[in-house]
């Protein structure tokens, strides 16, 4: 069956799945698919009787629960349009969204209403409470109304939480959100007995459009973690779900990656040799492999990864352990997914290949490296920026194809490999293509390193990196002797580490992308909601550029580039 708009998927799995379990929170309540329809219907009546009509915005800003999912369908099946907002911006900038975003009514969990300025609240016609749906205050009391949307019309506006600058707001239509059901289900199907686990942000489009809309189209169970996805909050969950399928980060997989498997093999010596043969490592990765699916539940079939580029070690374990992953690319802009590739498919270090009905292909190749930007032409493409016609027509090629901003090359079977951000390449002093990604992603596989950025300064590669300090505490019982003080030893270990780091990064990557130096970073990267760090604020050439920008009137409206991404 053929699903148009998120209107035609609710009604359809309502009614195709009455008594199936939609939404589960973890060690809490299960709500049905019929249940899911009679609360849509309350919040529907509620969103009228404050006088929204079709095409008004309604803000929903909450922590993952069933009532997450009632009120995105309620909304964007009634025709009004639904703003879903990043748990993690700063009260100021949700302020700033809602505003910016005309949002006449407000769908938000206890917590996150304590961030929002008085002003905010009393501009809106209604605020009602996700956790029961009761209205916490109303200023407006008149009738309003429904309709059925049409597929072109106007469904969500998602705030890219971009690296660079301040949020822009991204406009899916309900036909873009509809496509991703069929091009998920091109790449991997799933049937209602599966499971999901949920453990990133509803209103992060990646989770939203597959880990959501995806299994709700197919009458499937998705259970929600009421707190963040630490493995103390994690392991249990896994444990009693059992999930069949999953989506996450590469934070959590190389956290696993390195804390467990690799500080395993690194141990002592006697490990450390046997790592070290290539046949021996396949099959310790076999092993750590099956006591990781057992921990996982065992009946997962389907691990997605995306938000960010996954680290090479970290992914050769993966395939070599047999984890049935794949890591999908795709963008906010979207809806997100452009490349995929089921797990008995996946290569390393690709994406896989362009989905079924999307189109993609490179510009401004470099004859040289064969690389270039990826532009996509898919049916699940934005309608535009929000308010915002300038950065809207730069997001799109002369002949109509959207820039996603990522440089990659094709393979001669035509999987795709993402290098890195156009914006983030750094030119070396003979003209070549810098990556930084790349060189981050040898640095994080460190187990002394928590997070690093590659940036230029004054022509050399510099490398500023947060230690694990942990790690480092936990290396100190042989230098105790040699200082007075446990601060002296760790001030020296840093030290001598970062010499290390130097030696250890050049001797993995090409010579033009060796660094020279590497600067600590004492406390936490600042990072976007979808916990990307903020290079703009440590970027020394782009804050550069930004200050001679706003000293000649020069407007970086295009200064941000889509972050909401399953891989890049």
């Amino acid at each position: 069956m053929t699903l148009n708009t998120l209107y035609d998927l609710v009604r359809h799995s309502v009614k195709e799945f009455a008594s199936r379990i939609a939404f589960s929170m973890f060690d809490g309540e299960d709500v049905t698919y019929a249940e899911v329809g009679r609360r849509i219907a309350k919040v529907q009546d509620i969103l009228t009787g404050a006088g929204l009509r079709p095409g008004d915005k309604v803000a929903l800003l909450s922590s993952n629960m069933p009532n997450w999912g009632v009120c995105y369908y309620a909304v964007t099946s009634a025709g009004l349009v639904v703003v879903p907002i990043l748990p993690d911006f700063t009260g100021e900038e949700l302020d700033m969204i809602i505003a910016h975003s005309e949002a006449k009514a407000l769908l938000v969990s206890d917590r996150l209403f304590t961030k929002l300025s008085k002003t905010t609240v009393a501009s809106l016609n209604v605020v009602v409470r996700t956790k029961n749906l009761g209205v916490i205050s109303q200023k407006v009391h008149a009738q309003g109304s429904t309709a059925v949307p049409a597929p072109e019309d106007l469904a969500v506006i998602i705030y890219t939480s971009g690296t660079t600058s301040k949020p822009k707001g991204v406009m899916l239509s309900h036909a873009a959100l509809c496509a991703q059901v069929d091009l998920s289900a091109s790449i991997f199907p799933i049937h209602s007995e599966d499971v999901f686990l949920s453990v990133l942000p509803l209103s992060h489009t990646y989770e939203c459009s597959i880990g959501m809309i995806y299994p709700f189209s197919k009458g499937a169970r998705v259970v929600y973690l009421d707190r963040p996805p630490t493995a103390s909050a994690l392991m249990p969950a896994l444990r009693q779900v059992r999930p069949t399928v999953m989506l996450i980060v590469p934070l959590i997989i190389e956290k696993i990656y390195r804390h467990q498997v690799l500080a395993k093999f690194n141990s002592n010596n006697f490990w450390r040799t046997l790592y070290r043969v290539g046949f021996m490592r396949r099959y310790l990765h076999r092993v750590a492999g099956k006591k990781l699916l057992k921990l996982f539940g065992g009946r997962l079939r389907f691990l997605g990864i995306g938000g960010a580029k996954l680290d090479g070690d970290a992914e050769k374990f993966m395939m070599e352990a047999r984890i049935p992953y794949s890591i999908g690319y795709g963008l906010t802009e979207t809806a997100p997914l452009l490349a995929g590739a089921a797990p008995s498919q996946v290569r390393l270090g690709s994406t896989g290949p362009q989905a079924p009905g999307v189109e993609l292909r490179l510009v401004n190749v470099n004859p040289e490296t064969r690389q270039g930007e990826i532009v996509a032409r898919t049916p699940s493409v934005m309608m535009g920026y929000y308010k915002n016609p300038e950065a809207t027509r730069e997001a799109f090629t002369s002949d109509g194809w959207f820039r996603t901003g990522d440089l990659g090359e094709f393979d001669k079977d035509g999987w795709l490999y993402i290098k890195g951000r156009l914006k983030n390449m750094i030119v070396g002093p003979s003209g070549e293509n810098i990556y930084p990604e790349d060189i981050e992603s040898v640095l994080n596989s460190h187990v002394c390193i928590a997070d690093s950025i590659v940036t230029q300064r004054e022509g050399r590669l510099v490398a500023l990196v947060h230690f694990n300090r942990e790690e480092l505490e936990s290396m100190l019982d042989d230098w105790r002797e040699e200082w007075a003080t446990k601060k002296e030893a760790l001030e020296a270990k840093t030290e001598q580490l970062k010499k290390e780091l130097v030696a250890y990064v050049n001797a993995k990557v090409n010579r033009f992308s060796r660094i020279s130096e590497v600067v600590e970073q004492k406390k936490e990267f600042e990072k976007t909601p979808t916990l990307k760090i903020k290079r703009f604020l440590y970027n020394t050439t782009h804050r550069k550029h930004e200050k001679e920008g706003s000293k000649s009137g020069a407007t970086h409206a295009n200064a941000a580039l889509p972050a909401d991404k399953p891989q890049a």
